[in-house]
């Protein structure tokens, strides 16, 4: 049995709990009833994951541990005792979105190296398990997903497995290694919205029949 390190599964843990409340907070907004919302959640927090494990040819990681499950219930609970506050909040589904998103990036690119897969191929897993669960939670709530709009998202991902693979390169320790490269997806998230970073819009002819 591949072993993770206990400070990869805290990461995982947090981050299951910060994109479960990015995930039900939305489902609030879109006035789903409990159990949506639990749903939402839930895919939020581990749908990336899931990509990730069937891609790398391994078992869901939440397949082995129910404990993601209910840090989803957790956060749900939690939703509901103070929705309200958090509804006041206009940037709590932002900061928890973003949290999770660093967090899985770098589980994702761990879990990967782990398997003994180049650092290429880390990287795109990152960007799957940050990123993926927040294209299903958007698809779930009907609205266009983040990632295809001009917000920095995934390309946060991609600079924080670079990161991770420049600091594994100059040997530093490896939860140095993990911190860094989080704090680094943080910060390109934040400094992105903050500074209105944004790629080029590809621009095209609208189709004659969609005026």
């Amino acid at each position: 049995m591949m072993y993770i390190p206990t400070f990869v599964q805290v990461l995982e843990f947090i981050g299951t709990f910060a994109f479960a409340i990015s995930g039900i907070r939305l489902a609030s907004a879109k006035q789903f009833d409990w159990f949506g919302a639990y749903v939402v959640g839930v895919a939020t927090a581990i749908g990336g994951g899931t990509i990730r494990d069937l891609m790398l040819d391994v078992t869901p990681f939440w397949m082995t541990n129910s404990i993601y499950l209910t840090c989803s219930a957790l956060a749900l609970v939690g939703v509901i005792l103070f929705g309200k506050f958090l509804i006041r909040q206009q940037n709590t589904f932002f900061l928890f979105d973003t949290i999770g998103l660093a967090l899985f990036t770098v589980v994702g690119v761990e879990k990967t190296l782990a398997l003994h897969f180049p650092l290429w191929v880390a990287i795109i897993m990152g960007t799957i398990t940050g990123a993926a669960g927040g294209v299903i939670r958007d698809v779930f709530i009907n609205e266009v997903p983040l990632i295809f709009r001009k917000e920095i998202y995934a390309i946060a991902c991609v600079i924080g497995g670079l990161v991770y693979g420049l600091c594994h390169w100059l040997g530093l320790a490896m939860t140095v290694t993990e911190l860094v490269s989080g704090v680094s997806v943080f910060m390109a998230r934040i400094l992105a919205v903050k500074y209105h970073w944004a790629l080029p819009v590809l621009k095209g002819d609208t189709p004659s029949g969609n005026k």
